[in-house]
């Protein structure tokens, strides 16, 4: 006969000889906790982050993050030109990692700007920004401070820093062209917003994000604005083909020698030499100055190969010129300024002027009032052709307005 906690245990899957019985409360056995591990232990594999860290050699990630701090050293200052801010981005560090590692250490939601190379170098690379740094980096570009940041990334945002990471990537392609000695150009970069999630896939993203990739990380900071990481995703093809690159030094390959002239056929008669003049030996006197005719030297031998000249008798005075009255109205032909008078130019009354940024102009409403830089009661401009000519007071003529002159710009 069997007892009860025998036949518990054989109805959980246990085995008695370990001495530990299903729980009587209904719990999962020993069976159940298996068959959870057993499934759990391929996921736990994918997000465990192990990598083969010999996919990638010292020597090529310290090629890989020279490479890229050059790059970005160029892009900082490009960025510094956009946003008119101190850009600073240090050092950059490189370690392998998976889409695992990436979801697992970046913010979410951001945003992944593919640059594809074009001409020099085949591949491409990934740069990912935070949300809230595109954000101050778009504000910045149009005009604002950099503390706009509330909403949702759009289309606009995404546009402009497309356009901001093309001319970045731009000068860092310029910088490598010099490095590596041959030239490099990218594709227009594409920016789109992203949501890093378990569940996505990261090879709707990039194919070689499914795997091991080389992961760049860099300290970007803008004024008091901006202080967080950026980081550039480099497949492992790419990362080693830039190593390549850099440790052969870029340099393009030897010209080959040219090819000797073949052999005259036998019994044909050979080509004739081309001619070449004799050149005639120096003078014996020094050469004449450039800029006047070659003449014969008064002394000594003409040069070979030319005749002698005779030199002719010439008559040199120093020139003499009629001096310019100071009345220019004396100049004959100065009465035919009634030729042009009937010339129509614009007369324009500025009142005053102003600057506003674009952020502000856009806000501009029915009802909305500019302060000039003119004091009330002081004199207006008066420009002929874009020409400050004059100064006035406003007048009321009728139903119009016109324009006393009260002092002529001399």
């Amino acid at each position: 006969m069997l007892s009860q906690d025998e036949i518990n245990a054989l109805l959980s899957g246990m085995d008695i000889s370990g001495g530990d019985a299903a729980p009587e409360d209904g719990s999962p056995g020993a069976e159940g906790a298996a068959d959870t591990g057993a499934d759990a232990a391929p996921a736990g594999d994918a997000s465990s982050g192990e990598i083969d860290e010999s996919l990638l050699s010292m020597e090529e990630r310290d090629a890989v993050g020279e490479i890229a701090n050059i790059s970005m050293g160029s892009s900082a200052t490009t960025l510094y030109s956009l946003v008119n801010r101190k850009v600073d981005i240090t050092t950059p560090t490189v370690e392998l990692c998976t889409w695992a590692n990436v979801i697992q250490d970046y913010q979410r939601p951001c945003v992944f700007i593919q640059i594809k190379y074009t001409v020099g170098l085949d591949g491409s690379n990934i740069m990912v920004l935070k949300e809230h740094d595109v954000k101050v980096i778009t504000d910045l570009m149009m005009g604002g401070d950099g503390t706009n940041t509330d909403g949702e990334l759009g289309d606009l945002h995404l546009s402009a820093i497309s356009e901001a990471m093309n001319q970045m990537m731009g000068s860092a392609a310029t910088s490598l062209s010099t490095m590596l000695g041959k030239m490099i150009d990218i594709s227009p970069p594409e920016a789109s917003l992203v949501d890093l999630t378990e569940k996505m896939d990261a090879a709707s993203v990039a194919p070689f994000l499914a795997g091991t990739f080389a992961k760049v990380s860099f300290r970007m900071q803008i004024d008091e604005l901006v202080d967080s990481t950026i980081i550039q995703l480099y497949p492992l093809d790419f990362a080693k083909e830039l190593y390549a690159t850099f440790a052969g030094g870029g340099a393009s390959e030897p010209e080959p020698a040219p090819e000797p002239a073949p052999a005259p056929a036998p019994g044909a008669a050979p080509s004739p030499e081309p001619y070449v003049p004799p050149q005639a030996p120096p003078p014996m006197q020094q050469a004449p100055q450039m800029g006047y005719p070659q003449m014969a030297p008064q002394m000594g031998y003409p040069p070979m190969g030319y005749p002698q000249m005779p030199q002719p008798n010439m008559n040199i005075q120093p020139a003499q010129f009629q001096s310019f009255p100071v009345d220019y109205s004396q100049v004959p032909g100065a009465e035919n300024i009634g030729i042009i008078k009937d010339v129509p130019l614009e007369v324009t009354v500025e009142l005053g002027r102003t600057k506003k940024s674009i952020s502000e102009i856009l806000d501009f409403a029915p009802g909305t009032i500019i302060e000039l830089d003119k004091i009330a009661g002081e004199p207006i401009d008066v420009l002929v052709n874009g020409k400050f000519v004059a100064k006035g007071e406003v007048v009321v003529i009728e139903e119009s307005f016109g324009i006393r002159v009260t002092e002529i710009i001399n």
